[in-house]
């Protein structure tokens, strides 16, 4: 066997995609009478900065000789990679061996790239080191994502799926036709084992990209045939051709558990506290609450957490928040705040102290002076502050944002195992 990958072939701006250029890849390697026994969708870290949106490296499982499959892969980055974009930096890099017996540091490799910021200079010396055939254009820097794709199938343990549908590539740059009904209605057929195709609240078809290059639509679930069923109920302009993708997406692979003191930007971590300070709804409708730790150790300090607007009703969400709940949070910190892509209510704050009423008057008592508690002006009758119920619209459990603004990577609450109730959004 012989692992074929590469990442860094597309454009924000002027489209392609990774996927496709593996796609035909896969397709010549067969017209020459190899098997592909794989094809990989291996997401990486979603916090780079030089990523296109969802930041996906490839990799094919092929039986194609090693020199062969290098010369193939090659020649197939030079036809199909954006290279006009000047931010473009493809890379290949090609392994020879069965994809199960890829040695543990270039599977950690993997694992890291999910995660972590990696250097060129780490994975050529890692690609090096094992005798893996690679090759940059405009710099390289795909090869990092390549190499990561190569240590995927021993790095990750937890697979979902995702089917391609892909124009006729004359068509990139215009408008996708593709029916909206038959998009929602084939995504209700498939729920909850097909997920993320739609938003049933904004009324989204999710699965089908904004972007200008060749996917016509994606759909994403657990079980391929039923990826692969749902697309098929699909109306739209003539499908070119069609892929299924074993992927890392929908796995949380992204995120560290951490304690606040592990907290850094650039990293995605998961993280108990309890909540310190009112939701504040500012500028551009972004909602900031506070976080800090669940404990007496004040050498670790709290931190922002924010849902963006984008997120949209997911903010309803942490604005019913109070200080002194429970939480753990998920997302990225960036500039010291973390971006919720997820949150879980431990416990809630159910009662608050409000001033007494006099049982004897009726009437509200007031304060009798600093540290002295409550008196009634008509009897005299003194009191303490008592507690009264609170009416909370939250439960116990997990939230998430809505479909139309889940990272790729990020664990939809439907697929389940997590470690309370679940409140998925659809």
């Amino acid at each position: 066997m012989t692992v074929i990958a590469l990442d860094d072939t597309d454009s924000r701006e002027r489209g392609m995609c990774s996927t496709y250029l593996a796609t035909r890849l896969a397709e010549a390697l067969r017209d020459a009478g190899d098997d592909v026994e794989r094809r990989l969708l291996v997401r990486l870290d979603p916090a780079i900065e030089h990523k296109t949106r969802g930041n996906a490296a490839v990799a094919l499982h092929t039986s194609c000789p090693p020199e062969t499959a290098f010369d193939r892969a090659c020649r197939a980055v030079e036809r199909w990679s954006e290279f006009e974009d000047d931010r473009t930096s493809p890379g290949v890099v090609v392994a020879a061996g069965d994809p199960d017996a890829v040695p543990a540091p270039v599977a950690r490799f993997a694992r890291d790239a999910v995660r972590e910021r990696l250097s060129l200079e780490s994975a050529l010396a890692l690609a090096d080191e094992y005798g893996y055939q690679h090759r940059g254009w405009d710099g390289g820097r795909g090869r990092i994502g390549a190499l990561a794709a190569v240590g995927a199938w021993v790095g990750f343990d937890e697979w979902t799926y995702e089917h391609i549908s892909y124009r006729e590539f004359e068509r990139c740059g215009t408008p996708r036709a593709v029916d909206v009904d038959s998009v929602f209605a084939a995504a209700d057929w498939g729920y909850p084992t097909v997920w993320d195709t739609v938003d049933r609240v904004e009324g989204e078809p999710v699965c089908v990209p904004n972007a200008p290059g060749p996917i016509l639509y994606g759909i994403r679930g657990d079980d391929p045939d039923t990826c692969r069923a749902v697309a098929a109920r699909i109306e739209s302009e003539p499908v070119d051709r069609r892929a299924t993708f074993v992927t890392n997406q929908g796995t949380d692979a992204h995120l560290h558990d951490d304690g606040f003191d592990e907290l850094r930007d650039g990293r995605a971590s998961r993280v108990s506290g309890v909540v310190t300070s009112a939701p504040e709804t500012r500028r551009g409708g972004h909602v900031f609450v506070g976080l800090g730790p669940d404990s007496d150790d004040d050498t670790e300090t709290g931190l922002d957490c924010v849902a963006f607007e984008p997120t949209k009703r997911f903010r309803d969400r942490v604005r019913a928040l109070s200080p002194g709940d429970r939480v753990t949070v998920c997302g990225e910190v960036s500039r010291g705040t973390l971006k919720l892509e997820k949150f879980a209510v431990r416990s809630l704050v159910r009662t608050t102290l409000v001033t007494p009423t006099c049982p004897d008057c009726e009437r509200s008592m007031e304060s009798a002076g600093r540290g002295q508690g409550y008196r009634c002006r008509a009897c005299g009758t003194r009191s303490e502050m008592v507690p009264a119920a609170l009416d909370r619209d939250l439960d116990v459990g997990w939230y998430e944002v809505p479909p139309c603004a889940r990272r790729h990577v990020a664990t939809p609450l439907v697929r389940g195992g997590f470690d309370a109730p679940v409140h998925p959004e659809r």
